[in-house]
């Protein structure tokens, strides 16, 4: 094995493990910190970004082992993976605009009925 390729799958095992040790901090952290703003609507907003996250490096990860390898099954494999994060990142997007868009509706009803009074 030529020396790039060591350090090539060397540099992808060093993310692979940045990846799953964050994963497996983050959620205990956030739910260590009781946070009274952190509502388990918004908790649950941030872990499926964070398996969007997730989903996006390990396709990154497959695709480049695949590059390394010449394995042209992994590269469309990890392909797949970034495109299906863009899709959950995408749905994530539309989420967040429903919820400020209620937000914002809400406010408005709140302000006129304090008018009202």
């Amino acid at each position: 094995m030529n020396i790039r390729l060591r350090r090539r799958l060397l540099s992808l095992a060093s993310m692979a493990a940045l990846v799953i040790s964050l994963m497996i901090q983050w959620p205990a952290t956030a739910m260590a910190s009781h946070a009274p703003s952190v509502t388990p609507v918004a908790f649950a907003a941030m872990t499926d970004k964070m398996s969007a996250k997730a989903k996006e490096a390990e396709g990154k990860m497959q695709s480049a082992y695949g590059e390394v390898t010449g394995d042209t099954g992994q590269q469309i494999k990890g392909k797949a993976k970034q495109v299906q994060a863009s899709a959950m990142n995408a749905k994530e997007a539309v989420k967040d605009g429903t919820r400020s868009a209620a937000r914002k509706a809400g406010d408005a009803s709140n302000k006129l009925a304090n008018k009202i009074k």
